[in-house]
């Protein structure tokens, strides 16, 4: 049957194909303008390792996403710019790769949300590494054995991630990028298991406490098995028909496992922040965040004349941690977040009148806000 004022299923087909064509060859010419970025750069600085510019990447990712923001606006239809932009970070991933693939260290095993976090922010094209503690991370980075390095900071119902913290303490690197990742979390199992055989479920102590209600609800009887990691239950399972595994896409997808349920967080809106770092500073990309450590005197009011700044020059602070100091007994350091780039004028001027005012003051690092 012909359905009235409808193209063809060939024609519809044709056109396809012949979209996908000029998509394929505008891709290439992206490609050969990566190379030829990277023959001007090397003739600029014959010792430049990596052609990674993290704020040129996050103002292409934002202008991808205003326009199709501003397409789907005109239309009514299209795909969501996120999903697109995810599709441009894959071929950003794959042209830099051509010029020099970037190595890239994370928090292990393979399958870990840390890892699916390291290829949200640099595409599949990068080269991973994973490691078994965040000071390896730290280590490789700073021997240059990788190019940077990926690791956890916090999580909106954990909190922060206080090894990364004290890690930052003892190291002159720097952040140079974040990354936001929805945590879901997924029932998986191996092929050939049935519901009615699960009699215990492998996953991360804390993922375990972020699905208690669920697994109330559904498996009260199964025995709940803590492992080190969410990847480590997946490996787990691969061999058992009569266990599951809690864990993320990337441990499905790495394992072969099959996802018997998705998203069976008890807070669909757990998300966990990851820290990028590297060596290099990163210049100004419009939308930026900076952080600190700061060491006060041990004085009243000495957070006060820490945060009094911020508050006249109208700078919004994102976060502020506080840790015990790695020098003096019963002394502090704080950590702290706000919103601008060290080199905005207004941000020069806070971190020049709360240098009189503290012990120690030091940049960790002004890098773009995660924009996916």
């Amino acid at each position: 049957m012909t359905l009235p004022n409808l193209p063809t299923l060939p024609n519809i087909r044709q056109q396809i194909d012949s979209i996908d064509e000029q998509i394929q060859q505008l891709i290439n010419q992206r490609a050969e303008c990566a190379k030829q970025v990277a023959l001007i750069k090397r003739a600029e600085d014959p010792s430049i390792k990596s052609f990674y510019r993290p704020e040129r990447e996050a103002q292409v990712l934002q202008m991808v996403m205003e326009r199709q923001k501003a397409a789907k606006d005109s239309q009514h239809d299209g795909l969501a710019g996120e999903t697109v932009a995810r599709l441009f970070r894959e071929i950003m991933s794959a042209c830099l790769a051509l010029e020099s693939p970037l190595n890239i260290a994370f928090l292990g095993p393979n399958g870990t949300f840390t890892h699916a976090a390291a290829l949200k922010h640099f595409g599949h094209a990068a080269l991973t590494q994973p490691l078994a503690t965040i000071d390896e991370v730290f280590r490789e980075v700073e021997a240059q054995s990788v190019n940077y390095g990926v690791v956890p900071v916090e999580n909106s119902s954990e909190g922060v991630v206080n090894h990364t913290l004290d890690c930052f303490m003892g190291s002159s690197l720097k952040i140079i990028g974040e990354v936001e990742l929805r945590i879901h979390q997924n029932l998986l199992v191996a092929e050939g298991t049935q519901i009615k055989n699960i009699s215990r479920i492998y996953s991360h102590q804390q993922s375990l406490a972020q699905c208690r209600k669920w697994i109330d609800a559904h498996f009260p009887k199964v025995e709940r098995v803590a492992v080190s990691s969410n990847a480590e239950a997946a490996r787990l399972v691969k061999g058992e028909w009569h266990s599951a595994a809690i864990a993320g896409e990337t441990a499905a997808e790495l394992y072969g496992l099959k996802k018997l349920h998705e998203n069976i967080e008890d807070n669909p809106n757990n998300t966990t922040r990851f820290l990028i770092i590297g060596t290099e500073d990163v210049t100004p990309s419009g939308d930026d965040k900076t952080s600190l450590i700061v060491a006060a005197h041990n004085e009243a009011g000495a957070l006060y004349h820490i945060l009094e700044p911020f508050y006249r020059h109208n700078i919004s602070l994102t976060r502020i941690e506080t840790r015990p100091s790695q020098n003096d007994i019963w002394s502090y350091v704080f950590f702290i977040d706000f919103e601008g780039h060290q080199q905005d004028p207004a941000v020069k001027t806070v971190l020049a009148e709360i240098q009189g005012r503290v012990r120690e003051l030091r940049i960790l690092g002004s890098y773009p806000k995660a924009v996916l």
